[in-house]
């Protein structure tokens, strides 16, 4: 049977069957918004632990930790190992809090305790931040259709596939669908990058012939290659990520009780570990077959050597990694739309079944608007990066509400979230502003010392009543 004609297969019975996964629990989340957009709150260990998973290891943690590990070695898997921290974190700190506070976004926080001006300005920056890591999924998207059939699929008709297999997914059965989904697409996406290993590790002689070949000494070294300030900068800021990202918090809301929700983030994060040193091994091994190729394309075209029916199916849970991440994010985003815009401002009055048609079309028109997004990002791990640092602000804010809330002022959110917008709009226009190693430090230096100076300069507590337990 011809090459392409296999891999279509393959990716068409894919397709597939994550539709039938949708249509099927599609009746779960009909007629009640929190059904759609929290699984009804129903959510299990394994759905929880799924979902984490899918949401982090995604087009970053597969395709562009392969694109660090081809210039930095075997080093740049940490960065899936520091998203594995951080949902660890999460679980052991904040996800047992979160679930207690029975709400449904982290804006919902923001106006409860610090008031509508700092929930506006909050809903805005966590769906930007949301939409750029959104189209990094479609970026990875487009770069494993191309490289597994590129004579149906070029980048830009990759991307496209993509998109209408992320917002079909998410628009038919809500977090249900992603969850359920999340049980296929994170097995398949851990067989297939283990069998990839396995397989081309043998294919080029084993580990020693490896070795031998390296393009550079530190290839596989586990710090040398991006450095230990790298790595570090990874950790902080996937932690920060993970203790504040509405697409991360949602999905601990969703859980049955708050149990639930502290064990799936905990085995979530420890299964994390090792998938991104996985990928990077398979960067390093492409940078010695094929030394002169764009670093994007350097985990499908090594995967792409392989027998046709495990190199699509590889490639197809990779692709896998970037369904998963994609419907969370576009979830997470469109219920910040729906629940509290559109509710809080245009329409407080919607019914249950307005909420959840206006939940949908947000889906829709948000994971349309993320293309254009994908169109101008170049480097993955690095706009992530930038992109992330922004929750910063928030995680002050949950931390020390959560944890000192007598020391809270009321508009100390407020004004650490404007100084977090402009610490970010300085270090990305103004170069001379880096005098730190990365954003993420000026960000929590800045956003730490402007909560705790409004607060020690205002005195006016959030209302006692309202304090979190």
């Amino acid at each position: 049977m011809n090459h392409s004609l296999i891999q279509i297969l393959i990716i068409c019975a894919y397709i597939g069957v994550l539709f039938l996964i949708s249509g099927y629990v599609k009746m779960r989340s009909a007629g009640s918004s929190e059904n759609y957009v929290l699984a009804g709150r129903k959510m299990t260990t394994p759905l929880i632990m799924v979902s984490i998973i899918g949401l982090a290891v995604g087009g970053a943690s597969t395709i562009g930790v392969a694109e660090q590990a081809y210039t930095h070695g075997l080093s740049a898997g940490w960065y899936t190992a520091a998203w594995g921290i951080g949902a660890i974190i999460m679980g052991l700190t904040l996800a047992k809090k979160y679930r207690r506070m029975n709400i449904t976004t982290v804006s919902e926080l923001l106006e409860r305790y610090y008031g509508r001006k700092t929930m506006a300005i909050g809903i805005a920056c966590q769906i930007l931040v949301q939409l750029v890591i959104m189209s990094l999924q479609f970026v990875a998207g487009g770069a494993i259709l191309s490289a597994l059939l590129p004579d149906v699929f070029t980048p830009l008709t990759g991307m496209l596939t993509s998109a209408v297999v992320f917002i079909g997914i998410t628009l038919i059965g809500g977090m249900w669908s992603a969850s359920q989904s999340n049980l296929l697409n994170v097995t398949l996406q851990y067989m297939g990058i283990a069998a990839a290993a396995y397989t081309i590790i043998s294919m080029v002689g084993g580990m020693p012939a490896v070795q031998l070949k390296l393009p550079q000494p530190q290839a596989l070294d586990f710090i040398s290659g991006v450095g230990p300030m790298t790595i570090v900068t990874w950790i902080v800021v996937l932690i920060t990520v993970n203790l504040s990202l509405q697409a991360i918090i949602q999905i601990s809301l969703g859980a049955k009780d708050v149990r639930t929700a502290q064990k799936g983030f905990l085995w979530g994060g420890v299964l994390m570990l090792p998938v991104g040193f996985a990928s990077a091994l398979l960067g390093v091994i492409a940078a010695e077959v094929y030394p002169n190729i764009a670093p994007a394309t350097a985990l499908p075209r090594l995967i792409m050597t392989l027998n046709p029916w495990l190199a699509g199916i590889t490639l197809a849970s990779l692709w896998a990694a970037d369904v998963s991440t994609a419907c969370n994010l576009l979830l997470s985003a469109a219920t910040l739309y729906a629940h509290d815009i559109h509710r809080g401002y245009i329409d407080p009055t919607m019914s249950e079944q307005k909420q959840l048609r206006v939940t949908r079309a947000a889906v829709l028109l948000l994971g349309l608007l993320t293309l254009g997004f994908a169109l101008t990002i170049s480097g993955i791990i690095t706009t992530l990066m930038a992109g992330l640092s922004l929750m910063t602000a928030f995680a002050v804010i949950v931390l020390m509400t959560m944890y000192v809330p007598q020391h809270c002022s009321q508009n100390a959110a407020l004004w650490t979230l404007l100084v977090s917008i402009l610490v970010l709009v300085v270090w990305m226009t103004i170069p001379a502003s880096h005098i730190l190693p990365h954003v993420i430090y000026a960000e929590w230096i800045a956003c730490v010392g402007t909560f705790c100076l409004v607060s020690l300069v205002e005195r006016a507590p959030i209302p006692a009543v309202e304090r979190i337990r």
